[in-house]
């Protein structure tokens, strides 16, 4: 008998590794365990079957292999042998290493913050959907339709529902992200901060203050975005929040200041109000301006009706706080409240690489300038995600492939569900939408 080790990927449970498992011992003369942890099979075959028709049955279920020989691959890729850098670790990083080293490349990865995983997983979709799920639970309780069924008012503890949530956070992270390094050993994760020292030179500075230097042959850029701050008067010395801090603070507040409606704006506004936050949102324009002005409109609605402030058209002129409360002055008059989130956009994370020493092209905001192959106009260095300006989810919207995440995840009552239907009809069937300000009835003005 001969014993072989197989490195396996694809697989994100111990279903995939059972699944794997089953399809190489239907071969002749083989006994196979595999191991989802480790991501490996360990495959015991009386020489009958060869190591090409091995391969072959875990790609029929959607893995790929390479068989293992003293550590070194021996089969599956290419042999391309090429080093790639990826500057950061999040899901469109794990993508791009796990397809490089099955194609035969060494991939390193670089990532500077304490936790691997990027914005989706930490502080992004996965955070956020669980808080906006439990609010919309909590909104429920209080708000259903169902005759039968007693209206409660649930109290809320607001750190329960933290500590449940960043442990989902971790479990994910855990599977989707670490135990991949765990069964990836041609994966080299690195820590700390990156900058270009040439094209093909990184160099990367430790918690400690050393340096290491990183050489390859291809460098992917793929270090995500981080809140945009705008520059108010008084802000950036205030203690507000971003959804960063938002979606882990522990007291929910008796009144909340929401600067910015766009989409990640909205979400928590309503989160927060429906935990039980009295919410007033300044706008700079309107509800998700960038999209059809009808969807808008029904969103400033829902909010209205179920007890939001809505300031359209109007941004703080300075911020202060006094110690205990913030000072809001506007057009619209003084606003005081206990907690403020700024949610005014991204800004992509570009401005610590250096990429002045590689003749990188970026846009004014630092969004690196790509290709429909996400390679920038240096031949070797690509990149990916939100530090570029890729406007693909645009363009592809009207063709019904938008990103999930380009949608807020709101709740709307089933009467405001209809009402943003009805008003959608109509501007599909050559009525147009209405004008804001223009009401075709007193009963539907905003």
């Amino acid at each position: 008998m001969t014993t072989l080790t197989l490195q396996i990927s694809g697989m994100t449970c111990g279903h995939c590794a059972q699944s794997a498992q089953d399809a190489l011992n239907k071969l002749p003369g083989v006994h196979a365990e595999v191991s989802f942890a480790e991501g490996q099979a360990r495959v015991e075959t009386d020489g009958s079957v060869d190591n090409t028709r091995l391969l072959d049955a875990l790609a029929s279920k959607g893995y790929h292999a390479t068989l293992l020989d003293n550590d070194k691959q021996a089969a599956g890729g290419n042999g391309s042998g090429l080093h790639i850098a990826i500057i950061g670790t999040g899901s469109g990083a794990f993508a791009a290493a796990i397809k490089a080293i099955e194609e035969g490349a060494e991939v390193t990865l670089i990532e500077g913050n304490e936790v691997i995983g990027g914005t989706c997983v930490n502080v992004g979709c996965v955070p956020s959907k669980i808080m906006i799920r439990g609010a919309h639970i909590a909104h429920l309780q209080a708000h259903h339709a169902f005759d039968g069924i007693t209206l409660n008012q649930p109290h809320i503890d607001r750190g329960a529902l933290v500590s449940q949530q960043q442990a989902r956070v971790s479990e994910l992270r855990q599977a989707k992200y670490e135990s991949i390094l765990e069964s990836h050993p041609d994966i080299t994760l690195v820590r700390g901060w990156a900058r270009f020292a040439d094209t093909n030179t990184l160099v990367v500075t430790q918690d400690d203050g050393s340096e290491k230097i990183v050489t390859a042959d291809r460098v992917l850029i793929a270090t995500g975005a981080r809140p945009a701050i705008p520059p108010i008067p008084g802000l950036k010395d205030t203690p507000f929040w971003t959804s960063t801090e938002a979606l882990v603070a522990e007291q929910i507040p008796e009144h909340l200041v929401v600067i910015g409606a766009s989409v990640v704006a909205l979400e928590l506004a309503q989160a927060f109000l429906r935990l039980g936050s009295d919410v007033t949102i300044m706008a700079r324009s309107t509800f998700l301006s960038k999209e059809d002005p009808v969807i808008g409109e029904a969103l400033v609605n829902v909010f209205e009706e179920e007890g939001a402030q809505i300031l359209l058209h109007t941004l703080p002129e300075s911020v202060a706080h006094d110690g205990k409360e913030f000072i809001l002055s506007s057009k619209a008059g003084e606003i005081c409240c206990d907690r403020l989130l700024v949610a005014t956009g991204r800004r992509p994370n570009t401005d610590r690489l250096g990429l002045d020493k590689t003749g990188v092209e970026t846009e004014r905001n630092g969004a690196i300038v790509i290709n429909d192959h996400m390679q920038t106009n240096i031949e070797h260095i690509y990149a990916a995600g939100d530090c570029t300006n890729d406007r693909r989810r645009d363009r592809t919207a009207g063709q019904g492939t938008r990103r999930r995440d380009q949608y807020p995840a709101l709740h709307l009552s089933p009467v405001a569900g209809q009402r943003l239907h009805d008003r959608l009809s109509e501007t599909e069937s050559g009525a147009g939408p209405r004008r804001a300000g223009k009401p075709d009835s007193p009963h539907q003005e905003i």
